[in-house]
């Protein structure tokens, strides 16, 4: 079965997947030369992607099965989500040209978009499971902990995973975990959310149309959700333009290279620099990552 989404002509699926291919340990995709494959389940059944460029759209395939108009409806709202197809990116270009900082990044990856998380459980968990240890190394928890408790599809001698669920991963303790190589922290703070998810205190639905600030506040209620952690994952799944983890040390270097300084910048610093892009917070941060 073959059916398209249309993309922005702002809209770089090179760059794109150039992103998805930064660990060779990812477990949720799988990228060739200029496609990606991914499992996504909906209502029950599993659906394996592969999804390819073709002239002003995006080409998907889905390889195991059909799909009715309604589970085709979720699957393109599901990639719209994932490579952000809905934001207009013109008043950032625009933004971003008259910025030393930004002009040349714009110029260079014109097109690189956020390449989101639709689920916020797995954004919530995957900001947890990178806190305070190198990323090769976050990939690696992520790694053993989909293959251990994700479902798989073995598709043409290929196994694909999806995500644990909430419901599964709140049974968890550190006897599972633990020897995964997840601290006692990431242990705790794992099982933490999962439990926030599956009791239904906390869900996309239910964080769907407030504030930053508001949504925030509800996220940040769970142990272990601070406020790098929260603005990451709103960044990363409901794309609010004005979250970014400002205390993240990726942005401090990316601003001390191009910048040139000896020091990295001062907490005080970088709001100094963000005021700019009030209202593109989001995306300026997704450009000062990719200089590095």
């Amino acid at each position: 079965m073959i059916f398209d989404v249309p993309f922005p002509s702002e809209f770089s699926f090179e760059h794109c997947l150039s992103f998805l291919q930064r660990s060779p340990r990812e477990v949720l995709h799988r990228c060739g030369i200029n496609s990606v494959r991914k499992l996504l389940r909906f209502e029950g059944t599993n659906f394996l992607l592969e999804i390819r460029p073709f002239t002003n759209m995006l080409r998907v395939m889905v390889l195991n099965s059909t799909a009715s108009e309604h589970q085709q409806a979720y699957i393109r709202q599901y990639i719209v989500e994932w490579f952000d197809l809905e934001a207009n990116l013109k008043p950032f270009y625009a933004l971003a040209e008259k910025d030393k900082l930004l002009k040349d990044l714009v110029k260079k990856y014109y097109g690189y978009r956020i390449v989101g998380q639709p689920d916020l459980f797995e954004s919530l968990v995957w900001a947890v499971l990178g806190q305070q240890i190198n990323l090769q190394f976050a990939y690696t928890l992520k790694q053993r902990f989909v293959q251990q408790f994700g479902e798989r599809l073995n598709f043409e001698g290929q196994d694909y995973f999806l995500f644990p669920q909430p419901e599964a991963v709140a049974s968890l303790t550190d006897e599972n975990l633990l020897p995964l190589q997840f601290s006692k922290q990431k242990s705790r703070y794992t099982v933490l959310i999962a439990e926030a998810f599956a009791s239904g205190k906390v869900s996309k639905e239910k964080l769907t149309g407030m504030s930053l600030l508001a949504a925030k506040e509800e996220l940040m209620k769970i142990k272990g959700v601070g406020n790098w952690t929260a603005n990451y994952a709103l960044m990363k799944t409901f794309r609010y333009p004005d979250a970014f983890p400002l205390e993240d040390a990726g942005i401090h270097n990316a601003i001390k290279n191009l910048k040139n300084l000896e020091r990295k910048p001062t907490l005080d610093e970088v709001k100094k620099i963000f005021r700019k892009y009030k209202g593109w917070e989001a995306y300026a941060t997704l450009y000062l990552w990719k200089s590095l």
